[in-house]
């Protein structure tokens, strides 16, 4: 088992493990950490390689995940795991920063509110708490549904922003079966039970795919509800997503088949694979479809000779389009071979 000290695992309000995502070496960023009990399953998942943040504005769970990062780090022989203060849907701002400004300059007048307007402003934007595209993977455990409605746009925007390209958000957290209606949203006590900011199952994954998320894919879902209010069923669910699709698109000349069992699919982009046919793609999607989720239902086609990409031509990723294999092994190609030694599978066919 993980090397968490008791006082911590009493206090776990999670509904999932996201932590589960997590690789060695990662820089990890966990959204409302709380008493640290995600991010110190993964300081131990990362290795004395890799590093954990994690992000909480209530200061009695921050000095409690502080103190107990102390123990971990002793048990373990190194020290990965840092925890810093900020709202998760504004990861600019560093509010440790802020109450030591406010604690100096006191705002007593206008003028004084709009100095420290402009002090916030700057220190998001010339020294953001979590930099652009700086960590790995961004996991959060039940937290997301606590940020107000009107933010939860904000809250993925900064989702997307902190994660570098091929990194990914692992998140787990509570969601509807159906439109939480305005009454239940505004229901104090439902908000502290995560009911209240709870999102549609599928609004959750379409929010991150507006964001330019890709490949968002639900990794568990609670069979049963965890709680049912008026008819409206909410249960914990679970859901990865990757992050790397942005560039040009690049012609040379590759293609991809989709094995199946489907027999037709479509990406995040409106790329429509036919079962068996050798698909045209871009040079960006034909390396996106060799990498998780999508590499065990793709067969990847490369033309016989590479086209350098500073030479490759721009590819409209709009149309369905077959590539005809003589397009993939080039004009004039009339090679006749000999059966090879292992051209034959099992039997005596050959």
């Amino acid at each position: 088992g993980y090397r968490i000290p008791d006082e911590i695992i009493e206090r776990d309000y999670g509904c999932g493990d996201p932590s589960a995502h997590v690789q060695e070496g990662d820089a990890v960023l966990d959204l409302g950490s709380g008493g640290g009990k995600i991010c110190f399953i993964a300081a131990q998942l990362v290795g004395p390689e890799g590093r954990v943040i994690g992000i909480d504005m209530n200061d009695s769970m921050l000095e409690l995940a502080r103190w107990a990062g102390v123990r971990v780090a002793e048990t373990l022989g190194y020290a990965n795991v840092e925890f810093r203060k900020a709202r998760i849907q504004d990861l600019r701002t560093d509010l440790a920063r802020v109450d030591a400004h406010l604690t100096d300059h006191p705002v007593r007048s206008a003028e004084d509110l709009a100095a420290f307007d402009e002090f916030r402003s700057q220190i998001a934007q010339e020294e953001p708490l979590v930099p652009d595209g700086s960590v790995d993977i961004v996991l959060s455990n039940c937290v997301l549904n606590l940020v107000r409605h009107e933010e939860k746009d904000a809250l993925f925007r900064e989702l997307y922003r902190v994660v570098q390209r091929g990194g990914r958000v692992a998140i787990s957290d509570i969601v509807s079966d159906e439109e939480v209606p305005e009454h239940l949203r505004e229901d104090p006590e439902l908000w502290s039970g995560c009911i209240s900011g709870a999102l549609r199952e599928n609004e959750f994954l379409e929010a991150l795919e507006s964001v330019g998320f890709y490949g968002v894919e639900i990794a568990e879902r609670s069979d049963r509800p965890w709680r049912t209010v008026e008819g409206i069923e909410f249960r914990s669910l679970t859901v990865t997503a990757r992050k790397g699709k942005e560039g040009p698109c690049l012609d040379r000349g590759q293609a991809v088949i989709y094995r199946g069992p489907w027999k037709r699919v479509i990406d995040d982009d409106g790329h429509v694979l036919e079962r068996g046919q050798p698909m045209a793609v871009c040079d960006k999607t034909f390396n996106i479809f060799q990498g998780s989720p999508y590499a065990a239902s793709i067969v990847a086609v490369h033309p016989r000779i590479e086209i350098p990409i500073e030479e490759a031509p721009p590819f409209d990723c709009s149309p369905r389009s077959i590539r005809d294999p003589s397009e993939t092994k080039g004009a004039g190609y009339d090679e006749t071979t000999q059966p090879g030694d292992d051209s034959c599978g099992p039997g005596d066919c050959c």
